[in-house]
């Protein structure tokens, strides 16, 4: 490795550090390691706006500006209370409750969506149990990255493993599935374990609940119907999106317009509301990574693993797996797979191409319940940590650590064996 290599590197695990241990805010930190990178010429201009992943900042944008506009006509409240009412109060159903929709959405649509949709009404029905939301926050983030790994579109790099392997919609479902299946059951029955003393509510506070008219909460009902045909325009897009040739982003974006116009909303009002920091966290960690990706780090990493394994498809899959799996929580896991993707078919030259899936599918594995491991593993839980700090929940980096590490650790030693039993 160069020197010019490993002074990026340096500087990069400095600005991790920095905003891992919250000595300065997360956005400031990448975004200055990012400008030291261009100001010191580690990487071209043009080449570090390239990696900038618009579709994931677009997508940002568009479905914060319509969630913004829905919350104003009290359609989050309604939900909240009507779901504490469906399960009678009780913070322990709500959480299992709480853990398969995520997950759920998170598999047909993609688990950014999801957690902008649902990270409101599970605070507000926190607050309404006079109860902490930490517990429930971490289960939305655990369940979408675990719900997004089962399909082809829930998660980016299935969509990319996909695209690269000529795997449909079906192959995931038939292959990944399974194995997300089983890690959900393990995951919410250790959660329930971990959480059992916080998921506690008084009679007083569950009869309070129960006797609410959560139709008294819809305070504007134009609104409503606009911002839910706006909503329910934009999932269905994002459901054909594939067959359409068009971009969530794009549909994203259409609709937060259309609905800013129909709804007559204030665009400034709206502009103000968006969480601008998690938006330039977003810009400024895509460039530093492609720092990396541009000074030959990431390859240098991928040709290790060959020589490692020695081509044997056995060994490979099984380190593609703990290896993107480790350092999707701490790297952006769609350089990560763009770069384990033409590795997995160097391995995979003079194999047939069925041998190669067990390889494809420990990629998709770990690339997506890696992002369980950090707070930055992952586009959701980005959002859902600017989400709870921004409403005082009590969650920062090193405090899911305790939680999202080990839990990942175990989601790929099942997937390990899922693997092995299954394919080989």
């Amino acid at each position: 490795m160069t020197l010019h290599a490993l002074l990026a590197l340096a500087i990069f695990i400095l600005i991790y550090a920095l905003f891992v241990t919250e000595k300065i805010n997360k956005a400031i930190a990448v975004l200055l390691g990012a400008s030291f990178y261009l100001v010191f010429h580690f990487i071209p201009f043009h080449e570090a706006v390239e990696h900038i992943d618009m579709n994931v900042i677009f997508l940002l944008m568009g479905m914060m500006m319509i969630v913004k506009i829905t919350e104003q006509c009290g359609v989050f409240e309604f939900v909240a209370i009507k779901a504490a009412k469906a399960v009678k109060a009780e913070p322990i159903r709500f959480l299992i409750v709480l853990f398969f929709i995520t997950a759920l959405f998170s598999a047909l649509l993609d688990n950014v969506t999801t957690v902008l949709l649902i990270s409101p009404v599970t605070l507000l029905l926190t607050t309404q149990m006079e109860i902490s939301a930490l517990p429930f926050i971490i289960t939305e983030i655990l369940a979408s990255n675990i719900g997004g790994t089962a399909t082809l579109i829930g998660d980016p790099p299935n969509i990319m493993i996909g695209s690269a392997a000529g795997l449909s919609f079906m192959d995931f479902l038939a292959n990944v599935a399974p194995a997300v299946l089983i890690i959900s059951v393990v995951t919410v029955l250790l959660l329930l374990l971990i959480f059992r003393k916080a998921l506690v509510i008084t009679q007083e506070n569950k009869d309070r609940i129960l006797m609410m008219d959560e139709r008294k909460m819809i305070h504007n009902r134009k609104l409503m119907r606009k911002s839910l045909i706006v909503l329910g325009a934009v999932l269905l897009g994002f459901i054909f999106h594939g067959a359409t040739e068009t971009e969530p982003s794009v549909i994203a974006l259409i609709g937060a317009c259309a609905l800013i116009i129909w709804s007559e909303t204030d665009i400034e009002e709206i502009l103000h509301k968006i969480e601008w920091d998690t938006i330039l966290f977003f810009i400024g960690l895509f460039i530093m990574v492609g720092v990396l990706e541009f000074a030959g780090i990431i390859d240098a990493l991928a040709e290790w693993m060959i020589e490692l394994t020695g081509g044997q498809l056995r060994e490979t899959s099984s380190l593609l797996l703990y290896f993107s799996g480790i350092f999707s929580g701490i790297l952006d896991n769609i350089p990560l797979v763009a770069t384990f993707i033409p590795v997995v078919k160097l391995v995979g030259a003079g194999h047939a191409a069925g041998d190669l899936n067990p390889l494809w599918w420990s990629l998709s594995l770990g690339a997506c319940l890696g992002g369980n491991g950090t707070l930055v593993g992952a586009s959701a839980n980005v959002i859902m940590f600017g989400f709870a700090k921004k409403n005082r929940v009590p969650l920062t980096f090193l405090s899911y650590l305790k939680y999202g590490l080990p839990l990942t650790l175990l989601s790929l030693v099942i997937s390990y064996a899922y693997i092995i039993i299954r394919f080989y």
